[in-house]
Parts: structure tokens; C-alpha cells; sequence
């Protein structure tokens, strides 16, 4: 397994580093203990949650970020590493003086990418897919129609219900996907960090108070496998925030999904869009490993909570 993903959801829990473990703790009695090098993320979603600065410390040098959730499961904090890769200087400055053209460019094949994985998740559903699918070749370098939000709208309602509004406050399904894409926003975060990329330089996403404007322009085709899985567990009617939906959220990283012809690891899919995006910069390729639409049976192993 790539890594763990660990959620402190329960209130009142002290977090310190112990000879290479993160231990859990209720200040008095230890609760369980985790070795350091099996993270892939620690996100604090419970309320009076302490931690240690050296454990921060640790986490961040191994490239593990610590996710802080506000209401309804919404990261509003995020701590990465400075240092993931020893090229790290050069792929900036190769990330800071790509060309408005080529940013243009990757963020038309994101938002290919991205309803083209939307199109699978209906056709799952089965719901029509043709009013997403026709607009994959309506996508112009830059998005400059917004083909990306006129799918959005149609895709929601054929997804959860003409009443479905996409409503990060909202609970229910809302919640589930708040903190579904918080699991697949930190993982690429980490994987951006691990590529030698800055997070706060973005190609798309230009919000001056948002941090990780380049995460939220690579999570976008990993998206639809959030929605897919909250598809699955609203069927089985399982719409709380628990421990249990949680854990099936998280468990998605781990989910296999076909990538250039084999299959890996979600994770590790997201891991090398990354490094591709680093490669592209540097003018080593010319194009982004992008995830390939799953098929009705792939998305059958992908939903399964």
C-alpha cells in the first residue's frame, strides 16, 4: 500500500511523535500509535485536536501532509513540506516561465480528462451520458466557454436528483464529498510537493488567498471517482459523515484505475499527473499521463464500499 491515510475524527486527542510513530492519545492514556513512514496524509477532522510541533515537523519532512477540516469537513488547512524533490529549484522556475499558451493547453486536457471521467460515472448510473460527452470536444485551449460548468450543471442533476445543488455548507451528500475531495486533494498536494512543483502556482485556478491553486487544477479527473463512490454509498443509504464512510472515502486512494494501458493505484495515477506536468514544463514530454475512463465493470470495482 502507497501509504495511509489517517483521520483523528474523534474530539479531545493529543498527537505527539514517538521514536518515529505518531501516537494517539487521550493526554493520559495512548490510544494507538502509527509508524511515521506509512503515512501518506493525516487529516484532523474532530473538534479540540492538539499536536506536537515536532510531529509536524516529521510529517512534513516525509512529505506527509497534516489536512486541518473546518465545518462540514472542509479543509481550510493544509501543511506541506518546502523540500520534496532535489530538482525541486529548477522545476519551479520551469513551472514559474511556462507560456500562458501551454497552461491554456494542460488545462483544456484536464478539462477533457475530468468529464470524460464524469461521463463514466453517469453511464454507471444509468443515466444519459450524452449531455456530457458531447461537450468533451466543445472544450477549447483555456476553457475560454466554460464547457466545464455548463457539464457541471447537468451532471449534478442526472447524478443525485434535479433538487441537488452543489452546496459545500449542505449536508448529506455534501458533506461526503467535501471530505472525499479533502482525501484526494491532500494526496495530490503530496504528490505535487513530491514532484518538485510549487502548490500555490496554478495554471488555471488564480484565487490570490488560495494556497493550492496548481492541487485544485490537478485533482479536477479525480473528482468524478469521489462522486461515483458517494453515488454508491447514498444507494446503500449511507449518507452520515462516520467512520465507516469515511474509511470508504479514504480507501478510494487505494482503488485500481487504468493508466496509459496498465492499471495502478489511484494514488499513484495522481502521482504521476504530477510528474508528468513536471516534465511537460521542463519540455521532456509534450502531453499529461492523464487517468483513462473506467468502463461499467471498472466503475463497479470502484464504487465498492
Amino acid at each position: 500500500m502507497p501509504g495511509r491515510i489517517i483521520d483523528i475524527h474523534d474530539d479531545n486527542r493529543h498527537l505527539h511523535l514517538h521514536r518515529g510513530f505518531m501516537v494517539v492519545s487521550t493526554g493520559r492514556e495512548e490510544l494507538g500509535r502509527v509508524p511515521l513512514d506509512e503515512l501518506a496524509a493525516v487529516i484532523a477532522s474532530g473538534h479540540g485536536i492538539s499536536h506536537t510541533s515536532n510531529l509536524l515537523a516529521a510529517l512534513a519532512e516525509r512529505g506527509a501532509p497534516f489536512v486541518l477540516c473546518g465545518n462540514n469537513y472542509q479543509p481550510v488547512g493544509m501543511l506541506l513540506a518546502i523540500d520534496g524533490n532535489y530538482q525541486q529549484a529548477k522545476r519551479i522556475n520551469a513551472q514559474l516561465t511556462a507560456s500562458k499558451p501551454l497552461h491554456k493547453r494542460l488545462w483544456q486536457s484536464l478539462v477533457k480528462s475530468k468529464l470524460a471521467m464524469q461521463a463514466a460515472v453517469l453511464e454507471y448510473a444509468g443515466q444519459p451520458v450524452v449531455p456530457v460527452r458531447a461537450l468533451i470536444a466543445k472544450v477549447r485551449s483555456g476553457d475560454p466557454d466554460n464547457i466545464e460548468a455548463q457539464a457541471a450543471r447537468r451532471y449534478w442533476q442526472l447524478l443525485f436528483g434535479e433538487d441537488f445543488r452543489r452546496d459545500r455548507e449542505a449536508g448529506g451528500h455534501n458533506s461526503l464529498l467535501n471530505y472525499g475531495y479533502a482525501i484526494v486533494r491532500s494526496a495530490t498536494a503530496r504528490a505535487v510537493v513530491a514532484a518538485g512543483l510549487h502548490p500555490s502556482i496554478g495554471m488555471h485556478h488564480r484565487n490570490a488567498y488560495n494556497a493550492m491553486q496548481l492541487v485544485d487544477d490537478l485533482i479536477e479527473p479525480f473528482r468524478p471517482l469521489v462522486d461515483l463512490r458517494v453515488f454508491a454509498l447514498d444507494k446503500q443509504g449511507r449518507l452520515e459523515v462516520d467512520r465507516d464512510t469515511k474509511a470508504a472515502l479514504a480507501e478510494l486512494l487505494y482503488a485500481d484505475l487504468a493508466q496509459s494501458g496498465v492499471t495502478t493505484p489511484v494514488i499513484n495515477c495522481i502521482s504521476d499527473l504530477a510528474v508528468s506536468l513536471a516534465q511537460v514544463f521542463l519540455g521532456e514530454e509534450t502531453k499529461l499521463t492523464l487517468p483513462e475512463p473506467p468502463t461499467p465493470l471498472n466503475c463497479q470495482a470502484l464504487a465498492l464500499v
